[in-house]
C-alpha cells in the first residue's frame, strides 16, 4: 500500500530548486545524471568537517573514534538498503564505475581464460562497456552483447541462445539510464545459473527506484553509486557474495587493505577492507547513511508511484507534440524519456529549454552503441525524481514544444 506524498513539503529539503536559471524558475529534469541533494545530506557533510573531521579505522582519538563509527554506520545502512547478507559483502567504491573495474580487474584477470565468453547487453553505459572489453583484449575472452528491440527490451530468447558452457560472466544493468527500461534481471540471473555463470548487475538506475534485495536476486555483484539516490559524488558500493570476494585479489594496493606489510611479503586485511585501499571520501561516505535515510523515511513505494505518474503524464503530453519521437517504450520503464524531434539537434533542444531555466540531458547518454542501435547521434532526456511536479511537466511540455516549432 502506498501513500501520497507532500511534494510541496519535500521541495522544501532541496534549497537548490528554489533558484531561477535565465530569469525562470529552475525546472530540473537531468536527474537520471546525478539527483538533487536534501538538506539532511548537505547537513551531514558540515557536520563532519566541523566537528569530526578524522582519518577513519586507525586512529585511537575520540574524533578519529567518531569518524570511524560514522564511516561504518554508513555502511550499515547500505547493506539494509540492498539487504546484504552481511558487511563483509559490502565495499565502499568511488562510485559504480570503480565498482565494475574492479570486479573486472580483480575477478576477471583472475578467473577469466581465453575463449570464454562474458555477455552484456545493447543497453549498457560505457562503464559496463569498457571494463569487460579491455579484460577481453586482455584475456583473450569474447564478448557477446544481447539485442534489444525497437522498443528498447531485451530479446531475452536471444539471451537464452547465448548462454552456453563457455559463458562465465553475464554483467547487465538493472534499469537502462538512456530509456528507463527496467530489465527482468532476476529472470536472467536464473538463466545464467543453469550454465554456471556469474553475474553483476548495474543497479546505479535502480536503487532509487526500485527495491533492491541482492538475496532474493541471488546476484553475485551488485553496484550503484550514491548521487543517483540523493546522495553525494564520489562514493559508491559494490556488493559481492563473501565467497566470491574472498577469492578475488586486492585491486589497490597501500594502506587500509593490508594486515601486515614486509619487504620479503605483505598479508591482506580481511572483507571488506581488502578492497578499501587508501584514505577514503570519508564525508560523503558518512553523508550517504542519511541519503538512503531520506529515501526510506519517504518510503521507495511512494518515490516510485509518484513518479510514474509523472512518467504517464509526461509521456502522454509529448506524443502530442508534432515531429517529436520518444525513443524507448518499454512496457517496464522508470521515470526517464528520451527523445529526438526532426530537423532538430538534441543539443539545440537542451539549449533552448535551458533558457527557460529547464534542465534535461543531451547527447548519447554514455550510451554509444545503443544510440547507434537506433540509428541516432543521440537525444535528449528527461528524467523525474521524488521532488517533481506536474506543474513543471507542463512547463517543459510547452517549451519544448515552441523549440520545436521554432527550429523545425
Amino acid at each position: 500500500m502506498t501513500t501520497k506524498l507532500d511534494i510541496v513539503q519535500i521541495r522544501q529539503d532541496f534549497p537548490i530548486l528554489s533558484q531561477t536559471v535565465h530569469g525562470k524558475p529552475l525546472v530540473y529534469f537531468d536527474n537520471a545524471a546525478t539527483s538533487q541533494k536534501p538538506l539532511q545530506v548537505i547537513n551531514a557533510l558540515t557536520d563532519y568537517y566541523t566537528g569530526y573531521n578524522s582519518n577513519v579505522h586507525r586512529g585511537v582519538h575520540f574524533l578519529a573514534d567518531k569518524a570511524t563509527t560514522a564511516f561504518e554506520e554508513s555502511r550499515e545502512a547500505a547493506r539494509r538498503f540492498i539487504n546484504a547478507a552481511s558487511l563483509e559483502e559490502v565495499v565502499i567504491t568511488k562510485g559504480t564505475t570503480e565498482g565494475i573495474n574492479l570486479v573486472a580487474s580483480s575477478y576477471g584477470r583472475k578467473f577469466i581464460k581465453e575463449g570464454d565468453e562474458i555477455i552484456i547487453s545493447t543497453l549498457e553505459h560505457h562503464a559496463n562497456i569498457v571494463p569487460w572489453q579491455m579484460l577481453c583484449e586482455q584475456t583473450g575472452a569474447k564478448l557477446r552483447i544481447i539485442p534489444i528491440n525497437e522498443q528498447g527490451e531485451l530479446l531475452m530468447d536471444e539471451y537464452e541462445k547465448m548462454l552456453n558452457p563457455r559463458t562465465k560472466f553475464v554483467s547487465v544493468v538493472y534499469v537502462s539510464n538512456a530509456l528507463g527500461t527496467i530489465n527482468p534481471v532476476k529472470e536472467m540471473i536464473k538463466m545464467a545459473r543453469k550454465v554456471g555463470a556469474l553475474v553483476l548487475i548495474d543497479g546505479a538506475q535502480a536503487v532509487s527506484h526500485l527495491d533492491t534485495d541482492v538475496q532474493d536476486l541471488d546476484c553475485d555483484f551488485f553496484v550503484f553509486s550514491a548521487h543517483k539516490v540523493y546522495g553525494t559524488t564520489g562514493i559508491g558500493i559494490l556488493y559481492g557474495k563473501k565467497e566470491i570476494l574472498e577469492s578475488m585479489p586486492p585491486f589497490l594496493g597501500g594502506g587500509e587493505m593490508i594486515k601486515e606489510v614486509s619487504f620479503e611479503k605483505t598479508t591482506y586485511n580481511s572483507l571488506p577492507y581488502k578492497f578499501e585501499a587508501g584514505t577514503p571520501n570519508i564525508a560523503d561516505v558518512v553523508a550517504l547513511k542519511y541519503a538512503i535515510g531520506y529515501v526510506e523515511k519517504l518510503g521507495k513505494a511512494n518515490i516510485a508511484q509518484h513518479e510514474h505518474e509523472l512518467l504517464t503524464y509526461a509521456t502522454e503530453k509529448m506524443q502530442e507534440i508534432p515531429k517529436l519521437t520518444i525513443i524507448g517504450t518499454a512496457k517496464e520503464k522508470v521515470g526517464v524519456i528520451s527523445f529526438v524531434a526532426e530537423g532538430v539537434h538534441h543539443f539545440d533542444l537542451g539549449m533552448m529549454l535551458d533558457a527557460n531555466g529547464i534542465a534535461v540531458r543531451t547527447g548519447t547518454h554514455c550510451t554509444m552503441p545503443l544510440m547507434s542501435r537506433f540509428g541516432i547521434s543521440g537525444t535528449a532526456r528527461a528524467s523525474f525524481a521524488v521532488y517533481n511536479t506536474k506543474e513543471e511537466v507542463d512547463i517543459f511540455v510547452r517549451e519544448l514544444a515552441k523549440a520545436i516549432q521554432m527550429m523545425s
